[in-house]
């Protein structure tokens, strides 16, 4: 059996090939991604696919699950004729995205120096996957992002379901973005009660319930070094999923924020859920970070392919980023 998987096209040249370079990735990752025997990228009508020949029939349920991919946007059965007629032929599949909150709130929200949606996406499809927790579904699980920024990966999270929580060192950054979820439901109608507390010589921290059925979105305003803290009373997460801050020139700084914080993100993180983290190479190669994550024994790095292949080129700025994938093991 073979499958045409649509590339799904950017907004922008910024990101023109990121789609391309990740998404054979994504699909090894998916839930045919066992089947797969071979795959190979093809042009159809100008448009750009992953030709994908299955080893055997997936089930109709493995089939509507590829909805959750965020590099390819279609998918189609393929035949290169039927009977005499030649093709090719295109059978559209039918697909189903998890929905929590609209995912236009991931759109919405702009500010500088945001992380690219699809991306984002495709962080938290990777820790899924590689989590113990991967039958799931993500209604049922909760992502942390322990450098939130301006909430991508917090909404990113809550538009596919999930429950998240963010912990951001700027609290004008924290503060903003939880004044946008809260304006942004208010406008769109959907359910929304939040709670802000001060915690004592820590920050502030405001505590979301949103949407039927309902999702919880907590956000805290301070140092990550003190995401346990900060954090107190709230559960464990199945997946972390973070985007380290780009533009670091010195070296050290990245190794002290790593070396300080991993082990209370680990702390915060269930066993058998993942942590997944994406760096600029250019200040830290990824045998250097490998080392650093490394120290902790309760964390296993997932170094077979498709795990070790997700480097790939994002501007002339940031000429190279990286991801890696870590499992907590005990």
């Amino acid at each position: 059996m073979q499958l045409l998987a649509q590339i799904a096209p950017q907004r922008g040249s910024q990101y023109s090939a990121l789609a391309s370079t990740l998404a054979p990735f994504e699909l090894q990752l998916s839930s045919i991604g066992k089947l797969i025997s071979a795959s190979e990228p093809i042009q159809l009508a100008g448009q750009a696919f992953l030709k994908v020949t299955l080893s055997q029939q997936p089930s109709e349920a493995q089939l509507t699950q590829l909805g959750e991919l965020s590099m390819c946007n279609a998918f189609f059965v393929f035949h290169e004729q039927i009977g005499d007629l030649q093709g090719p032929f295109l059978r559209p599949i039918e697909t189903v995205r998890s929905q929590g909150l609209p995912a236009d709130l991931v759109m919405t929200r702009r500010y500088k120096g945001k992380t690219n949606e699809m991306f984002t996406h495709f962080l938290c499809n990777v820790a899924h996957r590689a989590s113990a927790f991967a039958d799931r579904p993500w209604s049922e699980l909760r992502v942390l992002d322990p450098i939130a920024g301006g909430g991508t990966t917090l909404f990113t999270a809550l538009s596919l379901g999930a429950s998240a929580i963010g912990v951001e060192k700027d609290e004008r950054d924290i503060a903003s973005t939880a004044s946008f979820l809260e304006q942004y439901c208010r406008e769109e109608h959907i359910r929304c009660q939040v709670k802000e507390e001060r915690l004592k010589k820590l920050g502030r921290r405001w505590q979301f319930s949103l949407g039927e059925p309902e999702q919880s979105c907590i956000m805290a305003a301070g140092d990550t070094i003190l995401a346990d803290k900060l954090l107190i009373g709230a559960p464990k997460s199945h997946l972390i999923v973070g985007d380290l801050p780009y533009g670091i020139q010195h070296v050290a700084d990245l190794v002290v924020l790593i070396k300080r914080a991993l082990p209370i993100w680990t702390s915060l993180l269930l066993t058998g859920g993942t942590l997944v983290l994406s760096w600029e190479t250019r200040p830290l190669d990824r045998n250097a970070m490998l080392d650093l994550l490394s120290n902790d024994p309760r964390l296993v790095i997932l170094e077979q392919a498709p795990y070790n292949q997700l480097a790939h080129r994002v501007d002339r700025v940031i000429k190279e980023r990286d991801v890696v994938v870590v499992k907590r093991v005990a």
